[in-house]
């Protein structure tokens, strides 16, 4: 059993440590409690930002660095690239002050040998001109960035994990930790299946805080609201003179994506959510259609009115100060949780699995020790693109 290790959840967390751990000569059980990919876990929507603008952060700014590196290399195993760098467009609604969050991206991105563009004088006009431009007065385009089709990359790592030899066991509902001799040693399904393994790591996303109790003062799972939208024409949408954009984003939240295949655009927000238990569906609220409507008019009129084809309440496992959780619990043996992805987890995807890999057997890792066990201290804290006044 020393060599046995169960994964309760296929999310991008999961899947990740699964491959790694799998290359590692661990025999790994991936369990999901619905099909894979999981239709309600965030990263099942049809795009993820992939992006290095962390404000002053040069931890994530140096761990995004060498994630890149990895998008890069799936791009080349994939059957398909499924990383688009086509570049992230930061806009501001006046001159960046020093202490914003696009400010100081832009300063670290550029100690960091970054070819960052300015929008100076008239130049969103002309490159990309479906934005109110006079709104917009500053910010800067990245072109080391894009969007990730997120459900395909979930979906391909899982075939390359069932190739590795990971056992996949789908649509096994809630399951329980077992637990004897004052650790835990598996789980069991509502069937009553029982399934042991020496490790057991929780990465169960939004559902974490049921199966560990213990961190609901650290965890909490919000929905943040995301649209799909069916322009006539999405030719002036597309990522050449559309790139993903954020739009003042620490102070309202909204980003979105260049038009997909076929057509669609997405556009979301990350914001303060709605607090919701991640069993529960709900409806869109309307208030997020009314807020989406008076943004279109003000920032991309053309977009007005298109269509909307599709909602979704994207479920963020929100860490109280925006880090992940990826550590042993400190006093149930047997435990490690990969979780708290806080709505910026997915694009670090490539580095996860060796992150959470490096934990599990205990070796030094230069980043693990942000992501360490941690009670949570009075003030909440987000990541620095978190827009907090919507």
């Amino acid at each position: 059993m020393e060599k046995k290790v169960i994964i309760v959840g296929g999310g991008v967390f999961g899947v990740t440590a699964a491959l790694e751990l799998s290359k590692r000569g661990y025999a790994v059980a991936l369990f999901d409690r619905d099909v894979l990919p999981h239709p309600q876990a965030s990263s099942s929507d049809i795009t993820k930002m992939i992006r290095g603008d962390y404000g002053a952060d040069v931890f994530y700014t140096d761990l995004m660095h060498q994630a890149f590196e990895g998008w890069d290399t799936w791009n080349r195993i994939f059957p398909r690239p499924l990383y688009h760098q086509t570049g992230f467009l930061l806009l501001v609604r006046q001159t960046m002050p020093f202490h914003s969050f696009e400010m100081q991206s832009m300063q670290t991105l550029k100690q960091r040998g970054y070819a960052l563009q300015r929008l100076e004088g008239d130049f969103l006009k002309r490159r990309f001109p479906q934005w109110r431009a006079e709104l917009y007065p500053d910010g800067y385009y990245n072109p080391r960035g894009g969007w990730a089709e997120s459900r395909e990359v979930v979906a391909q790592l899982v075939r390359m994990a069932k190739a590795a030899g990971v056992q996949c066991y789908e649509n096994i509902g809630n399951v329980h930790l077992l637990e004897a001799d004052n650790q835990v040693i598996g789980i069991k399904t509502a069937q009553g299946q029982v399934y042991q393994a020496r490790h057991t790591i929780v990465a169960a996303g939004a559902w974490t805080p049921s199966l560990v109790p213990e961190l609901s003062d650290c965890l909490k799972v919000t929905a943040q609201p995301v649209f799909h939208l069916q322009p006539k024409d999405p030719t002036p949408f597309r990522g050449d003179v559309f790139p993903g954009w954020s739009a003042d984003i620490s102070c309202t939240g909204w980003y979105g994506f260049p038009a997909q295949a076929a057509g669609i655009v997405k556009i979301a927000n990350h914001g303060i959510g709605i607090t919701q238990h991640p069993d529960m569906i709900q409806d869109m609220p309307a208030h997020y259609f009314e807020a989406l409507r008076t943004f279109l008019s003000q920032s991309l009129p053309t977009l007005l009115d298109a269509p909307i084809v599709a909602t979704r309440l994207c479920l963020y496992c929100d860490s109280w100060d925006g880090d992940f959780y990826i550590d042993h619990h400190p006093e149930r043996p047997g435990l490690l949780v990969a979780a708290g992805g806080s709505g910026h987890g997915f694009k670090f995807a490539p580095v996860l699995g060796p992150i959470i890999a490096d934990v599990l057997e205990r070796r030094p890792n230069p980043f693990a020790d942000r992501f360490r066990w941690r009670r949570r201290q009075d003030t909440p804290r987000f990541e620095a693109a978190r827009g907090l006044d919507f």
